[in-house]
């Protein structure tokens, strides 16, 4: 890397200093790299579907569901013409599972208006349910081989500390630069099919800094290939950037769960598409009542299920807490064995029942809350020392 002494500012990245850290991350990143599965192949489909899976998501926790996603949907075709409940299984324990819905409708709309070939055009890519610009920018640059920046959060945090920004990614301001640095350092698309993809490498590079060199606590600043140039290695406070966001309160939100048993099955109804958990299966579960458990139960019972049923000798089973990235959920469920059941009818939040074995799990998507308060039906305990799940 040729040396670069100039300091770097926002207001003018000079063609040299451009050069140079374009450079830098090029020659780094082919030098060697991480493999991982998505970097197997540039066809857009499974460039797409690993991007939407990296969105809040660990790289190792992605490894575990990509290739099994991709065995069972192979190509955009196979996605569109998938039950939605088929998507929503396999995403089971993955979170955030509009991603998957997002995913599985954008499919259905490449197949209907693109003849199932991805599109080409960038604002048909951005148009694309569940794609936002950095997934827009990722998919044109890797898979398309066309000029598109990219921000997430390893890429934030690298150009913060480069150019030792003392703005928050997470506000307008911060938003703004950190798009600004990112476009005018994203190098040209090839002209030639067979030349290499300097855009779509470019961005990985940068990507591939944040998550293995410029980490954001000790970063490892002797093996970065761009240390000459950055300005928060230079004021020798490289994790003083990006400003910290400031704390927030995380509201505490409690709900009770009826685990209704008959005949060594369970009952899961199938909650609305919209929100949070929209169109995954779990028990019928519904807000505390501060008059009691009795009545929280028979008022989830009422509205839920149309029905009534024998509340009071429902049996409660050791709380637990399910942790989110914006609210911490504190469910109280309760067992209820029952001989026989009236016509229940889902109503509410739900519009589909069905009843499961609970040690044969089914290809149904599941929240991890569910599934792990499943795995305790055959040693139900009273309430006792809470229990997390994550």
């Amino acid at each position: 890397m040729r040396p670069v002494t100039d300091t770097l500012s926002l207001s003018s990245l000079t063609p040299p200093v451009r050069d140079a850290i374009r450079g830098a991350l090029l020659s780094w990143f082919r030098a060697g790299h991480r493999d991982l599965p998505w970097r197997r192949s540039a066809d857009p489909y499974r460039v797409w579907v690993a991007e939407i899976m990296l969105q809040q998501t660990r790289t190792e926790t992605v490894r575990e569901y990509f290739d099994r996603f991709l065995a069972r949907f192979p190509d955009v075709a196979a996605l569109a013409a998938a039950p939605l409940d088929d998507v929503l299984a396999l995403w089971s324990g993955l979170g955030y599972y509009g991603r998957a819905r997002n995913l599985h409708a954008a499919a259905r709309e490449i197949v209907a208006r693109y003849g199932g070939r991805f599109p080409q055009d960038a604002e048909a890519v951005a148009a694309l349910p569940g794609v936002g610009p950095y997934t827009a920018g990722a998919i044109r640059s890797i898979a398309l081989r066309q000029r598109a920046a990219l921000v997430d959060g390893n890429v934030a945090r690298v150009l913060a500390r480069l150019f030792a920004l003392p703005l928050r990614p997470q506000e307008a301001d911060g938003r703004r630069a950190l798009w600004q640095l990112a476009e005018e350092l994203v190098p040209e698309a090839p002209e030639a099919a067979d030349a290499d993809n300097d855009p779509g490498d470019f961005n990985q590079a940068l990507m591939e800094l944040g998550a293995t060199v410029c980490l954001p606590q000790q970063p490892r600043c002797l093996l970065c290939p761009v240390s000459e140039v950055c300005l928060a290695r230079r004021q020798g406070d490289p994790e003083r950037y990006p400003p910290p966001r400031p704390p927030r309160q995380v509201p505490e939100v409690d709900r009770v769960t009826l685990l209704l048993c008959q005949g060594g099955q369970v009952l899961l109804l199938r909650r609305l598409p919209a929100g949070l958990w929209g169109g995954l299966w779990e028990p019928p579960t519904g807000e505390v009542d501060p008059r009691g458990p009795h009545q929280a139960l028979q008022r989830l019972c009422q509205e839920q299920l149309g029905a009534q049923l024998p509340v009071e000798r429902a049996q409660p089973l050791s709380p637990f807490v399910h942790l989110l990235t914006h609210r911490r959920m504190r469910f109280q469920p309760y067992r209820l064995e029952v001989a026989a059941v009236p016509p229940l009818h889902p109503q509410g939040e739900y519009d589909q029942l069905r009843w499961l074995d609970p040690s044969r799990p089914a290809a149904l998507g599941m929240s991890a809350w569910v599934s792990g308060l499943l795995g305790r039906l055959h040693t139900p305990r009273r309430v006792c020392d809470a229990e997390r799940t994550t």
